[in-house]
């Protein structure tokens, strides 16, 4: 993997390497979740002295989470690929995915399937609840507000690790302790008890996290490490990526008078990262914004407010890299030097997907008779380039290089409010949902009614489906609206047999194997039922 440092940026200097270090540890493999050995940057005799330690080993929980999720591109192969939009050209294993051979035997698969680089992150954000305390007494720059708010953050990692794992192999096995040299060898522990864990910590976070770091929130007002929040919005989790989270953990359960609050929490507080400490706000944003970076809004380009809950690559603190971005998978000629792209979405799909011809997203321009290239370029080619996302260093949308400096997002607020949609629309509270689901796409040039909108989940998920291509959701929206629908039609067909969506959940169907690895290493880890 390769690497572009950039060393003008001070401040971001340990927080740079700590990135760099980490961004490689899921391309191990992995012979226990035991073998997961505690994260430094120094050595026990040197470590947990200094401010300096307490955030270099915070940003440290961050590199490994953001490792994890986005090492060998599995945040988008996991979430957008499995009956997704994406046709592969040439690869077998992601073809593999595509068609559901998550067992099959393909080093990228084996990879993907062991949660060894999730327990590294757990482990980490365990290890600073647990030790670093310990500064206070050491280093009186280190003060009691900043340990607590710190400790807060790598719960909600935790947290929020727990949760992403949760949703790939369902149940898993539970740790809440830091764990040197040998682990103790768990047994899973059931996904209720997971995410009731997971929600726990997040809750618990939430009630501490700041809503901006480094500027006037009163919550911890005053420079954080020494920066303000221009620096450090888009970096670190705040009390709106709690709250994201929580609703995210509530809609996966059908918990959805809890995931409406939650998201109602974010909306009602926008202002609070709206145009405030001299950041770039936390808005809505519109296609130019989204695709083209203008006036640097985009959630995907350099690290702004707009990231609420993701990890960034941004390519002046020397974060740029070849892998971890869905644009190594998408893009080809004239963005970057490549013939063809790994995967794109037909032309078929694409027509399926945006029928309105008013969508700025994809539609004919009215002015100038051509296709709109917002999300796709060369729509009239064998293989149109998903060029949504296209973050080539140094943070521009064009280049001849291959590197890039996209960021992983999880959340924004476009996201978060068709979450809301959602939750509302399965409370019942139509006019409500409505109102949400015109807000996140009012600036896309359409908008639903009751009149002309039969059947509102529907339009919502469709909705998600147009929003969010290429972010990681998509497998994920469909459990939750077969979920929601509960159809007894064909969902998958397994040995010649066709199953339901319930029945292919109750087998296990919706979760990826566990590596063999994992097995082998340890007796008390049995695979997924659908997988045996």
């Amino acid at each position: 993997m390769n690497y572009i440092i950039n060393k003008r940026n001070n401040f971001y200097k340990i927080s740079a390497a700590v990135f760099m270090l980490l961004i490689g540890v899921g391309n191990f493999s992995c012979k226990k979740i035991d073998d997961v050995a505690s994260t430094r940057l120094a050595t026990e005799e040197t470590n947990w002295k200094t401010l300096e330690d307490a955030k270099a080993n915070l940003l440290s929980v961050y590199g490994l989470l953001r490792s994890a999720t986005v090492a060998d591109n599995g945040h988008w192969v996991l979430g957008d690929l499995r009956q997704g939009d994406f046709t592969i050209t040439n690869r077998a294993d992601l073809k593999a995915v595509v068609n559901g051979q998550l067992n099959a035997s393909y080093p990228v698969i084996n990879r993907l399937t062991n949660w060894r680089r999730f327990y590294a992150a757990i482990n980490a954000a365990s290890l600073f609840v647990e030790r670093s305390k310990e500064i206070l007494a050491l280093d009186p720059r280190y003060t009691k507000l900043n340990n607590d708010v710190d400790v807060a953050q790598a719960r909600m990692l935790r947290g929020f690790a727990y949760f992403y794992m949760s949703r790939i192999w369902g149940d898993v096995p539970l740790l809440t302790s830091s764990h040197d040299g040998e682990f103790i060898k768990l047994a899973r522990t059931s996904q209720q008890k997971v995410l009731a864990y997971a929600t726990n910590e997040v809750l618990a976070s939430a009630k501490v996290v700041p809503f901006r770091y480094g500027g006037t929130d009163p919550i911890m007002p005053g420079l954080y490490y020494g920066a303000d929040w221009p620096s450090w919005n888009g970096i670190v989790f705040t009390r709106l990526s709690a709250y994201i989270i929580l609703a995210h953990i509530a809609a996966w359960q059908g918990n959805y008078i809890d995931a409406a609050n939650y998201s109602k929490f974010v909306l009602d507080n926008q202002s609070t990262q709206y145009f405030v400490d001299g950041a770039n706000p936390l808005d809505y944003i519109d296609m130019l914004a989204l695709t083209e970076n203008q006036n640097n809004y985009s959630p995907f380009a350099y690290k702004r407010a707009n990231l609420m809950v993701g990890f960034p690559f941004e390519a002046g603190n020397g974060l740029s890299t070849a892998n971890g971005h869905i644009e190594q998978l998408t893009l080809a000629s004239p963005f970057i030097p490549k013939s063809m792209p790994e995967m794109f979405v037909p032309k078929d799909t694409i027509l399926k997907a945006f029928p309105n011809a008013a969508d700025l997203r994809f539609s004919i321009d009215v002015v100038t008779k051509q296709y709109r290239t917002n999300y796709f370029y060369n729509f009239q080619s064998e293989r149109p380039i998903f060029n949504k996302v296209k973050v080539i260093y140094p943070s521009n949308t064009s280049g001849n290089v291959t590197l890039f400096s996209s960021s992983m997002v999880f959340s924004r607020m476009e996201e978060i409010t068709l979450l809301r949609a959602e939750a509302l629309a399965a409370l019942g509270q139509k006019e409500d949902a409505f109102n949400a689901l015109n807000r996140a796409c009012n600036l896309r040039g359409i908008s639903f009614s009751p009149t002309t909108t039969p059947d509102l989940m529907a339009a919502i998920f469709a909705e998600r489906r147009r929003e969010l291509m290429g972010e990681g959701w998509r497998w994920y929206d469909i459990i939750r609206y077969n979920r929601i629908k509960n159809s007894n039609g064909v969902f998958a067909v397994k040995n010649g047999q066709q199953m339901t969506f319930k029945q292919f959940e109750q087998a296990g169907g919706i979760y990826w194997p566990v590596s063999q690895d994992v097995i082998t290493a340890n007796s008390s880890i049995t695979q997924n039922p659908y997988w045996q």
